[in-house]
């Protein structure tokens, strides 16, 4: 039995979005995340914290959909910030080398007091 996937979109404000993911995050839900964050993205929002305490399972098409989003934001000047992490999903991030591409915070609150951070040091 397979977690029915689901996206939420629980805050924006300027060039900022958090999307939030729930469920399995595989070859059939990354197409519909991808294209959510793209859809954020040219709606004025390239700044994207992703959400991920609510995946069970994430697989090589999810992690490919993150990296796509990544580089998207970043060619829209913007960033992809992972937090929440799950603990399987922290260990495949680490074999494939992209914990040293995608900022990671132990929560959302947190990746997004960091950026305030940066926002008013700079």
């Amino acid at each position: 039995m397979t977690d029915t996937f689901h996206i939420d979109v629980p805050h924006t404000d300027g060039d900022l979005a958090v999307i939030a993911l729930f469920g399995e995050f595989d070859i059939t839900a990354a197409p519909a995340v991808r294209t959510r964050a793209l859809e954020l993205i040219a709606d004025g929002h390239p700044t994207l914290v992703a959400d991920l305490a609510g995946v069970t399972f994430c697989d090589s098409s999810g992690l490919g959909a993150l990296i796509g989003i990544w580089r998207c934001a970043r060619e829209a000047d913007g960033s992809l910030t992972l937090a929440a992490i799950p603990d399987r999903l922290r260990r495949l991030l680490n074999v494939t080398g992209m914990d040293t591409i995608l900022p990671a915070h132990a929560s959302v609150e947190a990746a997004l007091s960091t950026r305030q951070d940066n926002r008013t040091s700079a």
